[in-house]
C-alpha cells in the first residue's frame, strides 16, 4: 500500500513543475540576500585585512552573490540543473512554467508564457518610472529656488545620477518589453517566443540588475552623473562597483531578450506572413533588437573595464598605468547615441499601428517607414563622436561627425511624412491612444528641431553642458517616448485585461501632463538659452524664476501620472468591458479571445494579405 507521502509525490509529479511550486518573487529576494551576505562574508574573510565592511573587492562580490542568489530563487537555474541531471521537462512541466491555472501567482514568478512575460514588463516598468520620477522631484525640488538646501550637494549628485540611469532603463524597456512579448507573437501567428525560458530569463534579470541600481544609493550613491566617464569614477566610492556590475547584468537581459525577438520573428511567422506583410510593429521590434545588439556590448565592455580597474589594479582608463579616459568615453558613447533609437523607434511604431487603425487607413508608404527605421538604426551608430564636440578629442572629425548627425535628421523625418500622411483625410477616431499618439507628435517635432541646433559644432559649443541640452533630450524622452509608451498602453490594454484603459481619467491625464511638459521644457529650453549649466545644485539669482516655472511644471508632470496609475489600477479590475477587438483591427492579435488562450491559436492562421485593408465597409462602421 502506497504512503501518503507517496501519493503526494504522484500528485506533485502529475502536476508538474516541481522545485518551481516553491519559487517565487519573494524566494528570489530571499535568496538574493542570502547569497549576498554569504558572499560579503566570504569575500570580507579572504579579500580585506583591513577590517572595513566594504572596500571594491568585497562589493562586487557581494553583488555577485545577489544576483547568482536571486537566480537561484526565481527558479532560472531549474532548467539547466534538470538537464544536467538527465531529466526533460514533461509536458506538466511545460505546462506549470507557463502558469497554467495559476492565476495572479503566475506574475511572481519564472514564466514561460510570453503574454504573462509582457504584463511582468509592464509591472517593472511602471515601479521603474515611479522611483525614476520620485528623484525627478527631490531634483525639482532641490532647484526650486536659488540657494535652496533640500539636500546637499552630495546627495544631489547622486539623485542626478541615479534619476538618468533608472529612467534610461524604464524607457528602454517601456515599449519594446510589454509589447514585443505581449503582441509581437500573435502577431505574427507564433504560438510563443522562440525560447520561453530565455524569455524569462531576460525579464527576471532585468529586476536583479534594477535591485542592484536601487542599492547603489544605500552604499553613497554615485556622484559623477550617470554618464559615469572616467577618470572621474575613480573618485567614486564602492557604489560604483554595484553600477558596473547593473550595467554588467543588465547587458545579458537585453541580450538575451534581443536574440529571442529576432529569432522568432525571422523563424515564427505563420504561413503567408510574409516579411511585407508583418504589421509595422514588428519591423519595430526586430530594428530596436537588432540595434540593441550591436549597441549594448560596448556598455557591457566600458563595466567590465572599470570594475577591473577598480579590482585588480588593471589600467584601461588610468592615465599613470598607460590607459586614457578617451578609450571609456568612445566605448560609452558608441552605445548612447543608438541606445536613443532603442528607445524611440518601438514608440514611433506603435504611433503607427494607432494611426492606421484610429484613421481607417493603411500606413501610408509602409516601405518608406520600414527604410527609415533601418536606416536611423544604421545611421545612429555613425554620429556617437557628437558627444565630444567640445571635449577637444580629435577635432579634425568634427565635420563628418556633424554632417552624419544632420543626416539622421532624414529618417526621421520621413517617420512624420509616414504619420502625417497615414493620418490625412483619415477617419480619425479621437479616443485615448489617439490623443496620446498627437502629444507624441507635436512633442517629438520640438525634441527634433532642437536636436538640429546641437549638431551644429558652433552652436553645440555655446550650449552644450547648458540645461538647454537636457530640455532637448527630455523632450525626446518624456515628451516622446513617454508619450508613446502611453499611447501604446492604451491601445492594447483592452487585450491584456479585456477592459478599457479609463477615458475620463485618461484624458485628464493627458493635459495635466502635456501641460506640464511645456511649461517644464520650455522654460528649461530658456535658462540654458542664459548660459545656466546642467547638473547644479545651485546657481545663480539670473535663473530663478525660469527655475522655479521648470519646478511647477515637474509638479504638474507628476500630478497627471498620478492621475495615469489610478486610471491603470481602477480599469484593470473595474473598467468598462471592451470585447476582444474594441478598435476593428485587423492584425492577428485582435484576431484572437480576450485574454488570448495559452498557445495563442487553436488553428494556424493563414495570411493572404497585410493588416491594413480597411474596407469601406469598415470605415462607415
Amino acid at each position: 500500500m502506497t504512503t501518503t507521502l507517496e501519493h503526494t509525490a504522484v500528485a506533485e509529479e502529475s502536476q508538474g513543475g516541481g522545485l518551481a511550486r516553491y519559487q517565487n518573487a519573494g524566494t528570489a529576494v530571499a535568496g538574493g540576500v542570502l547569497f549576498a551576505f554569504l558572499f560579503w562574508l566570504i569575500a570580507r574573510k579572504t579579500m580585506d585585512p583591513t577590517g572595513e565592511a566594504f572596500n571594491d573587492q568585497v562589493t562586487t562580490i557581494l553583488g555577485c552573490g545577489w544576483i547568482i542568489g536571486f537566480w537561484f530563487g526565481i527558479g532560472a537555474f531549474n532548467g539547466p540543473m534538470r538537464w544536467l541531471l538527465g531529466r526533460d521537462h514533461s509536458r506538466a512541466d511545460d505546462l506549470y512554467y507557463a502558469g497554467h491555472n495559476q492565476g495572479r501567482a503566475r506574475y511572481w514568478k519564472y514564466t514561460t508564457d510570453h503574454k504573462v512575460v509582457g504584463v511582468q514588463y509592464i509591472i517593472v516598468t511602471m515601479g521603474l518610472l515611479g522611483v525614476g520620477g520620485l528623484l525627478a522631484m527631490a531634483i525639482r525640488t532641490e532647484l526650486i529656488m536659488p540657494g535652496n538646501h533640500f539636500v546637499n550637494q552630495q546627495v544631489y549628485n547622486a539623485f542626478i545620477s541615479l534619476h538618468g540611469m533608472i529612467m534610461i532603463l524604464a524607457l528602454i524597456v517601456a515599449i519594446a518589453g510589454p509589447w514585443a512579448n505581449f503582441v509581437m507573437p500573435i502577431m505574427i501567428g507564433a504560438r510563443d517566443m522562440a525560447f520561453p525560458r530565455l524569455n524569462a530569463l531576460s525579464l527576471w534579470t532585468l529586476v536583479s540588475a534594477a535591485s542592484l541600481l536601487v542599492a547603489v544609493a544605500a552604499v553613497g550613491g554615485l556622484t559623477m552623473g550617470w554618464v559615469v566617464l572616467a577618470p572621474i569614477t575613480d573618485q567614486n566610492g564602492v557604489g560604483m562597483d554595484l553600477f558596473a556590475l547593473t550595467i554588467v547584468v543588465f547587458a545579458v537581459s537585453s541580450t538575451v531578450g534581443g536574440v529571442n525577438v529576432v529569432c522568432t520573428i525571422l523563424t515564427m511567422r505563420t504561413k503567408g506572413m510574409t516579411l511585407e506583410r508583418v504589421p509595422i510593429f514588428v519591423w519595430g521590434a526586430i530594428t530596436t533588437s537588432a540595434l540593441a545588439l550591436y549597441a549594448f556590448p560596448f556598455f557591457f565592455l566600458v563595466e567590465v573595464l572599470q570594475l577591473l580597474d577598480r579590482n585588480v589594479a588593471t589600467s584601461f582608463f588610468v592615465s599613470g598605468g598607460g590607459g586614457t579616459g578617451w578609450l571609456q568615453a568612445n566605448l560609452f558613447w558608441l552605445m548612447g547615441h543608438p541606445e536613443v533609437y532603442v528607445i524611440l523607434t518601438p514608440a514611433v511604431a506603435a504611433c503607427f499601428e494607432i494611426a492606421a487603425v484610429m484613421a481607417r487607413k493603411p500606413v501610408f508608404s509602409y516601405r518608406t517607414a520600414v527604410a527609415a527605421m533601418v536606416g536611423l538604426s544604421g545611421l545612429s551608430i555613425l554620429v556617437w563622436a557628437h558627444h565630444m564636440f567640445t571635449s577637444g578629442w580629435a577635432p579634425t572629425l568634427g565635420g563628418p561627425f556633424m554632417v552624419t548627425t544632420e543626416i539622421i535628421s532624414i529618417p526621421t523625418g520621413l517617420f512624420f511624412l509616414v504619420l502625417i500622411g497615414t493620418l490625412w483625410r483619415g477617419h480619425i477616431w479621437m479616443k485615448l491612444p489617439t490623443i496620446w499618439m498627437f502629444g507624441f507628435i507635436a512633442n517629438f517635432i520640438i525634441g527634433g528641431i532642437t536636436g538640429i541646433y546641437l549638431s551644429d559644432i558652433p552652436i553645440d559649443n555655446q550650449l552644450h553642458g547648458t540645461m538647454f541640452v537636457t530640455a532637448h533630450f527630455h523632450y525626446i524622452f518624456v515628451g516622446s517616448v513617454l508619450f508613446g509608451a502611453v499611447a501604446a498602453l492604451a491601445f492594447w490594454f483592452p487585450k491584456v485585461t479585456g477592459r478599457f484603459l479609463d477615458e475620463f481619467l485618461g484624458r485628464i491625464s493627458f493635459w495635466l501632463v502635456f501641460i506640464g511638459v511645456q511649461v517644464t521644457f520650455l522654460a528649461m529650453f530658456a535658462s540654458g538659452l542664459k548660459g545656466m549649466p546642467r547638473r547644479v545644485s545651485s546657481y545663480s539669482v539670473i535663473f530663478d524664476h525660469t527655475n522655479l516655472i521648470t519646478t511647477i511644471g515637474a509638479y504638474i508632470i507628476m500630478s497627471g501620472m498620478l492621475v495615469l496609475l489610478g486610471a491603470i489600477i481602477k480599469s484593470w479590475g473595474h473598467g468598462e468591458p471592451s470585447g476582444p477587438n474594441p478598435w476593428h483591427a485587423n492584425s492577428l492579435e485582435w484576431m484572437v479571445p480576450t485574454p488570448p488562450p495559452l498557445e495563442n491559436f487553436d488553428v494556424m492562421p493563414v495570411i493572404t494579405e497585410d493588416p491594413y485593408n480597411f474596407r469601406e465597409e469598415m470605415v462607415r462602421s
